[in-house]
């Protein structure tokens, strides 16, 4: 279309109301705290220069927001192809979470696929509310075998270790695991009890060293010590060592 003198004229002095909220505020729009320009009241969008009332579905509210469709789905429902809002499918046992977008099972029961299936709770077990895995786990004092809980056999002397992994006992202080019972440790003459000492469990006092099953006296060198664990010796300083002496380095 040809724009007449006239027809520009017209634009120049009477301008068209904008669609960025300024001009005269239209019907359903609200001035701006700033009060520079206007926005449209929630359930509204601009549409030229006026304010429209949005097509709110079923089930869905005005957010407020410029962009968008400018609803959400309430709680509990969830948008589809951008038109409407769909109950969120709740399987039986199962309720729905706090954020309204999805389900999970009630206690004694889980997730399979789309339904809660019951927990098949062993004896001696307890549920441990945990959704992934079996959903159950063994009291104190039993292990889990094959879908039951087996009592754990605890030698004398021994305890349970509480373990998730590894020993499901170990032996008292002063005894050491062998096959499935826990014997006493043989601790010699000038010994201790040691559990972190590797294969004996125990260690030779300060000033003995450990001859195959026994701790003999350490026979100290003229010029020497001994050293940090006790159970050894080294020469003092500015001497080395020599055929079992301590000599004067040169």
């Amino acid at each position: 279309m040809r724009l007449t003198a006239a027809g520009i004229m017209a634009l120049l002095v009477f301008p068209a109301v904008a669609q960025d909220g300024t001009g005269p505020v239209p019907q359903n729009a609200d001035v701006r705290a700033s009060g520079d320009g206007w926005n449209c009241a929630i359930g509204y969008r601009v549409e030229g220069a006026a304010c429209v009332a949005i097509d709110i579905p079923e089930n869905a509210y005005a957010n407020g927001r410029s962009y968008g469709p400018g609803w959400a789905c309430r709680r509990g429902y969830v948008e589809v192809s951008g038109t409407f809002c769909v109950p969120v499918p709740v399987p039986e046992n199962a309720f729905l979470r706090s954020s309204g977008y999805g389900w999970e099972c009630e206690r004694g029961y889980r997730e399979d696929r789309d339904a809660c299936i019951r927990i098949a709770l062993p004896e001696n077990a307890y549920l441990t509310g945990d959704p992934s895995g079996s959903g159950w786990a063994c009291d104190r004092g039993y292990t889990p075998v094959e879908g039951a809980c087996v009592r754990i056999a605890v030698p004398e002397n021994g305890y349970l270790t509480n373990a998730d992994h590894g020993p499901a006992w170990a032996c008292e202080r002063g005894f050491f695991a062998r096959d499935d019972r826990c014997d006493p440790v043989a601790v010699p003459e000038n010994a201790y009890l040691d559990p972190d000492s590797y294969g004996t469990g125990w260690r030779c006092e300060r000033g003995f060293e450990q001859v195959d099953q026994t701790c003999a006296a350490i026979a100290l060198p003229a010029n020497a010590h001994l050293d940090r664990s006790g159970n050894r010796w080294r020469c003092d300083r500015n001497f080395q060592q020599s055929d079992g002496e301590c000599v004067l380095g040169r």
